[in-house]
């Protein structure tokens, strides 16, 4: 494997991972602020968003651009999740505002820039 699809491989697995930390940090909160569970969960919730803040660092390009792009990985992440989690099947405008924000995040983030390596 090239240097260059081991890179596109790990930035994959890295923006997957602060998606899980970001939603599954969020839902943790959410149950403890909205569903009563207990303020320990609220706590985890809590330390998972802060790993959340941690995860987009090891990115190997500009902040704002690890953002932008991460921001198009966190809707189809969260589309997912309510599917697969919340039993909310994603409809017609899920699926198709899903499609344009992968576009977005393949044009900001893997589009080769001169004098740049991803």
């Amino acid at each position: 494997m090239g240097d260059q699809s081991k890179n596109f491989f790990i930035s994959i697995l890295l923006f997957f991972l602060a998606g899980l930390c970001e939603i599954g940090g969020g839902y943790l909160v959410w149950l403890w602020l909205r569903e009563d569970f207990s303020w320990m969960l609220g706590a985890v919730g809590g330390f998972v968003l802060f790993l959340y803040g941690i995860v987009p660092t090891f990115q190997k390009t500009h902040f704002h651009r690890i953002y932008a792009a991460y921001g198009g990985v966190f809707i189809v992440m969260a589309i997912l999740w309510g599917w697969l989690i919340g039993g909310i099947q994603p409809d017609n405008y899920d699926i198709i505002g899903t499609i344009i924000a992968v576009i977005g995040v393949v044009i900001i983030f893997y589009y080769p820039r001169k004098g740049e390596k991803v």
